[in-house]
């Protein structure tokens, strides 16, 4: 199957989907209706699930194997240090431009005027870790332990030292690299089989979501959402599209043609985990990004990098102080914006990190907590944009440092699909 004819079908799948779903809500079956039961319930809800669950099974083997072979590849300890220097600062920089685009589209729009607080509902902030805590967290003491979990800050630590280690090594290093590089055929393949079946995944997670919950949820909070949607898609064409233009000096227009499976998937599982197999094969196959920088920027961004979820807090914020008639001020505002771009990093791999961070935010500007209540009704379908926007975010960055460390294949950014690409 040609990527061009997979692309097409994974969004028929999300059209069908989201219609037939939206199309069942409306009409209010029951619960204990035989559609209900054994359809939605029963076939779909196994297939999104097994979908799902078999992408993350590869998750942890595919970061393990290619972050080592790639930290093996780059050799010496400067160039692996330039590459994760650019890294970070770019994907923290791009989190404070989309923190500062929600915040001043929130203050135009003014989303949380005249919002009744009966609306709001108990909500109880997960703990938030300690900075020390979070360090200490990010080395593993037992790797195994860590894979298990599925602590992914924990396997890139571990892996980053074994393919250093490798590097340094000789012979004994070469073999191991070897079987590894062996290894990351078969996963790559077993992740191009998966593709395969994408567009039926897709359909059944998002039928079994839009059955239950439709549309009906947005109404009471229209304002707060198209703020966030529409703030979502501004980041995504104007500051990635500004990225690739100017420090990759590359087409947009191509760069978002190349990765509209890998937003599909995103807004399908709402997992930038989930999605890392399809993220880090096209970048590679399909941007021409090579394997040793791949390898290293888009697993550590989708840990990392979360410029969907600060735009969602910038609003979100704005919309409490004004659903609470409370004016942080400029100070605060500057306070949201430093907070959350130094939480993207600071509480990753905790779960429910999204939530962590908007309640961090909001203690840090002396907002309540308990008004992220009012916005739950709507996170779910928000998760789905801001997650393919995160891993576009992913897909910029790594683009940007493999063209400025010389290790980026233009042909292939700019190839068009002929049939038999896939090889499944």
């Amino acid at each position: 199957m040609d990527r061009s004819t997979l692309t097409r079908n994974i969004l028929i799948g999300m059209a069908l989907g989201i219609a037939l779903g939206s199309i069942l809500h409306a009409i209010g079956l029951a619960d204990d209706n035989p559609i209900m039961v054994y359809l939605v319930d029963g076939l779909f809800d196994i297939g999104g699930k097994v979908f799902v669950i078999s992408l993350k099974l590869l998750v942890v083997p595919l970061v393990f194997v290619s972050l080592a072979c790639g930290a093996a590849n780059l050799g010496d300890g400067a160039s692996m240090g330039r590459i994760g220097g650019k890294t970070v600062l770019l994907y923290l920089a791009t989190t404070a431009i989309a923190i500062t685009l929600a915040l001043t589209a929130a203050r135009i729009v003014d989303p949380g005027t005249g919002i009744n607080m009966a609306m709001a509902s108990d909500f109880t902030a997960p703990p938030t870790p300690s900075l020390k805590q979070v360090i200490i967290d990010i080395f593993p003491s037992n790797p195994i332990d860590a894979m298990a979990k599925g602590n992914m800050l924990q396997v890139i630590v571990f892996a980053l030292l074994v393919g250093i280690a490798m590097a340094k090594c000789g012979e004994p290093g070469a073999r191991i690299k070897s079987t590894l590089d062996d290894w990351n055929e078969v996963i790559m393949r077993m992740v191009m089989m998966l593709m395969a079946v994408a567009p039926i995944g897709v359909f059944c997670l998002l039928i079994s979501l839009f059955s239950r919950m439709g549309f009906a949820t947005i109404q009471e909070l229209l304002a707060y959402f198209f703020t966030v949607a529409g703030v979502l898609v501004l980041h995504f064409v104007l500051t990635y599209g500004a990225l690739i233009r100017f420090l990759a000096r590359l087409s947009p227009v191509t760069f978002i043609r190349n990765m509209w499976p890998v937003m599909a998937y995103a807004f399908s599982t709402s997992s930038s985990n989930a999605t890392l197999p399809v993220t880090l094969e096209t970048v590679e196959h399909k941007l021409g990004v090579k394997n040793e920088v791949a390898s290293f920027v888009v697993p550590l961004g989708a840990t990392i990098n979360m410029d969907g979820t600060a735009i969602m807090q910038g609003v979100a914020t704005v919309f409490i102080a004004q659903a609470y008639n409370v004016d942080i001020g400029l100070v605060g505002y500057l306070t949201v914006i430093l907070t959350a771009t130094l939480a993207s990093i600071g509480t990753a791999g905790v779960p429910g990190v999204g939530l962590i961070m908007l309640a961090m935010v909001l203690q840090q500007v002396d907002l309540p907590v308990e008004g992220i209540g009012l916005i739950i009704g709507v996170d779910r379908l928000l998760d789905m944009m801001r997650t393919a926007v995160n891993v576009t975010g992913d897909a910029t960055v790594a683009t940007i440092v493999a063209r400025s460390e010389g290790k980026f294949d233009e042909d292939t950014f700019n190839r068009r699909d002929l049939p038999g690409t896939y090889n499944i």
